[in-house]
């Protein structure tokens, strides 16, 4: 396979250089969107797949294999550069990811993940919004906290994070684990979200998920929900046990990208790592019941819109539906569960336009 003509490396253009050349290994060229493309190898070492994004115009790209994130993506994009900082909010610190300006906009990852699966997303959001990655309490480079991940608390974290970001409204974006607290800023607090987007989770125990329950729920839902077990089966194992989460996440089962799955595996190493990822399962009961609750006195007046992939499905959608004054859905039937890095390009077709209408940037 050949490298497109339009792009160039050390001010020479590529056209007809095999991508062997370029990445030393063999590999394919992915459009994510208009302009941006990403290279993607399969590294002989690993299992993980691994891939660079850069502008497919007014760029001389190396290709870097570092499985330092952050530098990568400052790097290789002409977007604004990502920032990392601490920031302190509701008695706790989140590592965020800013990038960015415009419109806020908020994401909000899941299980096992941290900001990062927001990577092939970030470029594209970034050109006409302020970009709020956090990784959630507990997870990535937050402080390590032992109680507080129910959805009432973590939806918390967020107001007080917009709080110290100057942003008192901002689209909101959140998969998986992510999507009950989202929920719960959203109905409890319509003044703070402007837009939402809910992917690939069910939220709490509403009606319309039934089929995605209908043989129980995930085996790792119990095996996560039990105090101390998953922390002393997983630890010294956690590369093992990632990939086949990130495995199963991709449509076709190959993994997510090397730098991507290297920082994911580094941020659950450890017990105590572990134990914060494990305490969103064993906050589901609580969510459950906190969900309900705020379900029967309030509506969910934001307008919203329920992505589903593979593995959810529109089972999200169906929950909404009868609570949301102003829903719409999307499916994106090609992607696994992992949606931002299985299919960034289709993902970004669904949030490029619903994004378009948020509020004036802060």
């Amino acid at each position: 396979m050949l490298v497109p003509e339009h792009l160039h490396r050390h001010g020479r253009p590529l056209a007809a250089e095999p991508i062997q050349e370029l990445t030393g290994r063999a590999g394919r060229i992915e459009e994510i969107t208009p302009g941006l493309v990403r290279v993607i190898g399969h590294r002989r070492v690993t299992r993980f797949r691994e891939s660079a994004v850069f502008p497919a115009h007014g760029w001389s790209p190396t290709i870097s294999w570092s499985p330092i994130v952050t530098t990568t993506w400052s790097a290789m994009t002409s977007n604004p550069s990502i920032d990392e900082t601490l920031i302190a909010t509701n008695d706790t610190r989140l590592n965020v990811a800013i990038a960015g300006t415009g419109s806020p906009v908020l994401l909000m990852h899941g299980f096992p993940h941290t900001w990062r699966v927001w990577s092939d997303v970030i470029p594209v959001l970034s050109r006409s919004h302020r970009v709020i990655a956090p990784d959630l309490r507990g997870l990535g480079g937050s402080d390590r906290e032992r109680t507080g991940y129910d959805a009432r608390n973590l939806a918390a974290d967020m107001a007080g994070l917009l709080d110290a970001m100057d942003a008192p409204t901002a689209a909101v974006v959140a998969i998986d684990a992510g999507v009950p607290p989202a929920f719960m800023l959203a109905v409890e607090h319509p003044d703070r979200v402007s837009r939402l987007v809910l992917m690939e989770s069910t939220i709490g125990l509403l009606p319309g998920a039934e089929g995605f329950f209908q043989n129980g729920a995930p085996w790792w839902f119990g095996f996560h929900a039990v105090p101390g077990l998953a922390e002393t089966v997983v630890e010294g194992h956690e590369a093992e046990y990632l990939d086949f989460f990130l495995r199963a996440g991709t449509a076709d089962q190959s993994g997510v990208a090397a730098t991507i799955g290297d920082a994911f595996v580094s941020a659950y190493s450890g017990r105590e790592a572990l134990r914060c990822g494990f305490e969103y399962y064993r906050a589901m009961p609580r969510n459950a019941e906190q969900i309900a609750e705020a379900t029967t006195r309030l509506r969910l007046r934001v307008p919203t819109l329920a992505v589903g992939a593979q593995v959810v499905g529109d089972a999200t959608a169906r929950q909404l539906e009868p609570i949301t004054d102003q829903l719409e859905s999307a499916s994106i039937a090609t992607s696994g569960h992992i949606v931002p890095l299985d299919r960034p390009r289709e993902l970004l077709d669904q949030l490029s336009p619903f994004l378009s209408d948020t509020l004036p940037a802060s």
